[in-house]
C-alpha cells in the first residue's frame, strides 16, 4: 500500500509524535509498505493515511477523508488530544475522531475519554523497546534517579527536583534530567534549582543514545507528567529493567497495570519524595518495582508491536 503518515512534529524534531511517526514508519516499510511521512497533507492519493494528533491534523484528515471518503483512515490519539484537545477544542477534535476508521491509542485505558459510540474503533498498539546492551551497572555511590521529559506544563517537569530537597543527610538520591526546556522561562526554573538544589542535575536535550545510557546508571525513573498518551519512555525504562515511580494518571496506568505498587498523587511532591524514599531504603519495595516491571515487558517488544499493525492493516483492507 501507499501509506501517508501525517505528523505535525516538522523533521529532525526530537518531539515524541516525530520519533513515533519515524518508528511507524520504519515498522511499516518493513511489511512491504511504501511510506510517506509529511507535515503537511496536500491531497496525495494514499491508499492509507495514518495521521498522527486528532486536532493537529483535523484539516488534513478532513480533506483526506473529503477527497478519498473510501479510502481507509486511522488517526493516533495523543495525550493532549485525549486530555486537552477533547474539552478545549472539541469540534475539530471530535471530527477526526468521528472521520475514522480505527483509533490508534497507545494505553490501554485511552478508550475512557471518548464517546462510546467511538470507542469499538480503538486499537491499542504499546511502543515498543529495544532491550539494553549491556546490561545495567547502576553506580553505587548514589542512587541515581532519572528523569527524561521536556521542560513544559504537561511534564511537571520539575516535580522530582523539588522531591529531592530537604532530604536526610544520609539520603544518596540524586536526579539527573534530560530534556530540552521549551521557552526561557522554564530554562530560567532548571538553572535556578540545580544553583540550590545539589541533588538535581539537568543535561537540556540530548541524543537519544545518551538518555538509554543513563537508563543504564540509573537505579530508578520517575514520570511526573501530568498527562501522557502513552510515552515511550516508559515501555524504554521496563524493558530496561529500570523500575520506574510514575504519577498516578490514565496514561501511565494504563502502560504498567492498575496494581501496579510505584504511583505516587500527581503533582504531590511529598508522595513522590515518600515513594523515592522508600525505593530507596526498603529493598522490598525496590524489588516489588522491578518484578512489576518485568510484568509488563512482554507489552513493550518490537515483535508486538509489528504484530498490532498487521492486524490493523489486515482489517482495513
Amino acid at each position: 500500500m501507499n501509506i501517508g503518515l501525517i505528523t505535525p512534529a516538522p523533521p529532525r524534531s526530537r518531539a515524541g509524535n516525530r520519533a513515533t511517526a519515524t518508528r511507524w514508519a520504519r515498522i511499516l516499510r518493513a511489511l512491504g509498505h511504501r511510506v510517506t511521512v509529511v507535515v503537511n497533507y496536500n491531497n496525495e492519493a494514499f491508499d492509507l493515511m495514518v495521521a498522527l494528533h486528532a486536532w493537529r491534523s483535523a484539516d488534513a484528515i478532513a480533506a483526506f477523508r473529503e477527497r478519498y471518503p473510501q479510502r481507509p483512515l486511522v488517526v493516533a490519539l495523543t495525550g493532549t488530544d485525549l486530555y486537552r484537545f477533547l474539552l478545549s477544542h472539541p469540534e475539530p477534535t471530535l471530527r477526526s475522531v468521528t472521520l475514522a476508521d480505527r483509533l490508534v491509542t497507545l494505553h490501554e485505558l485511552a478508550y475512557r475519554e471518548l464517546p462510546q459510540t467511538e470507542q469499538e474503533k480503538v486499537r491499542v498498539i504499546f511502543q515498543s523497546a529495544q532491550s539494553s546492551s549491556p546490561p545495567a551497572t547502576p553506580r553505587v555511590r548514589r542512587f541515581e534517579v532519572c528523569v527524561a521529559g521536556h521542560l513544559r506544563d504537561e511534564k511537571d517537569p520539575l516535580r522530582t527536583a523539588y522531591a529531592v530537597r530537604h532530604l536526610p543527610a544520609d539520603s544518596r538520591l540524586f536526579v539527573r534530567h534530560y530534556g530540552r526546556a521549551m521557552d526561557e522561562q522554564w530554562t530560567k526554573q532548571a538553572q535556578d534549582e540545580m544553583a540550590s538544589n545539589a541533588r538535581y542535575r539537568w543535561y537540556g536535550e540530548v541524543p537519544h543514545w545518551q538518555v538509554r545510557k543513563a537508563y543504564l546508571r540509573s537505579r530508578l525513573m520517575v514520570i511526573s507528567s501530568r498527562m501522557e498518551g502513552g510515552a515511550n519512555v516508559v515501555s524504554e525504562a521496563v524493558v530496561a529493567g529500570l523500575p520506574v515511580v510514575a504519577s498516578a494518571i490514565p496514561g501511565n496506568e494504563g502502560l504498567l497495570g492498575s496494581g501496579y505498587p510505584g504511583y505516587y498523587r500527581v503533582a504531590d511532591t511529598g508522595d513522590l519524595r515518600a515513594c523515592l524514599l522508600r525505593a530507596e531504603r526498603e529493598g522490598a519495595f525496590y524489588e516489588a518495582l522491578k518484578q512489576a516491571g518485568a510484568q509488563r515487558q512482554a507489552l513493550f517488544t518490537p515483535a508486538r508491536e509489528l504484530e498490532a499493525w498487521v492486524a490493523l492493516i489486515a482489517e482495513l483492507s
